[in-house]
């Protein structure tokens, strides 16, 4: 329980080893391998408590959660990436871990419940990797190109390409349908950037910064995600708002599009978005 209590002041103090060791009277070295140890621990529950819908069932039970948000159909998912800030890793490559907004950071990418709980996460990209450029490398994208997920879909911001599982707001709107659209599909998107938040305000050390070996530090990502999955489930009431952690939408959402796949799929994504604007938006 002591070495469990050390970490979870690691987490919850800037990151300061010596002020975590000190709660149960060790030395700083001793409370590096300490947290590192239980870090590890709890990162590997990951399966057990961060996953995607699989089932049928799983997958009708998301997508109603998600509609009664705002009457946006057949979403299990909101996906979008934020900035972990860390120190600079130093050598040749520590460039590539500053992000747009010039301090050094992981940017990690998650899927979100309608819930505010985690359902997938990516935690080993560079500051200046693209959310899109995230997205397209990874294994859920290829599980939706597979049809895992039948006929369902994600919502993200205009930083990802439109597809037909990846519904995104129109850039410009030009039928008042378009604009019923784009209300829904974004009040229903603000769940990651909920999510987002509590996970910061639970965990200050993901917004103010990790300041340990760049190694070690998507575990404490991972970690502090199943941490916070374990809180939703125990219906911990949610942490107070931090006056240091402001949750803006990132700066660099939309100036990039991701140019993955074929311009086949490209069409037939915004023609699939259209149809539904038309046939079901246009309808309420």
């Amino acid at each position: 329980m002591n070495q469990l209590l050390c970490t979870l002041r690691f987490y919850a103090t800037r990151s300061q080893l010596l002020t975590s060791g000190d709660v149960i009277g060790v030395h700083e070295s001793t409370a590096c391998r300490i947290i590192h140890k239980v870090t590890d621990a709890i990162a590997r529950l990951y399966p057990q408590f961060i996953s995607m819908p699989i089932t049928e069932d799983e997958q009708r039970q998301a997508a109603l959660k998600f509609y009664d948000i705002a009457r946006f159909p057949r979403i299990i998912g909101a996906i979008d990436c934020t900035h972990v800030r860390m120190k600079s890793p130093g050598g040749e490559t520590a460039e590539i871990y500053r992000n747009r907004k010039g301090y050094f950071s992981i940017n990690m990418q998650a899927i979100c419940s309608a819930d505010l709980m985690f359902n997938d996460v990516v935690a080993r990209w560079h500051g200046s990797a693209h959310d899109s450029h995230i997205w397209d490398n990874c294994n859920q994208r290829r599980h939706f190109l597979q049809g895992t997920y039948r006929n369902y879909c994600l919502l993200g911001d205009s930083g990802y390409a439109q597809t037909t599982f990846m519904m995104t707001p129109f850039a410009t709107v030009s039928s008042a349908n378009q604009s019923l659209y784009n209300e829904s599909q974004i009040r229903t998107r603000n769940t990651i950037e909920r999510t987002f938040g509590i996970w910061k305000r639970r965990f200050p050390i993901m917004s103010r910064g990790i300041q340990v070996h760049l190694s070690r530090i998507p575990g404490i990502i991972i970690a502090t995600c199943v941490l916070h999955n374990i809180a939703r489930l125990q219906n911990d009431p949610e942490p107070p708002t931090d006056p240091e952690y402001s949750p803006i939408f990132d700066i660099d959402d939309g100036l990039e599009l991701s140019m993955s796949g074929s311009s086949v799929r490209s069409t037939l994504g915004h023609q699939a978005r259209q149809v539904l604007v038309e046939e079901y938006f246009g309808r309420l």
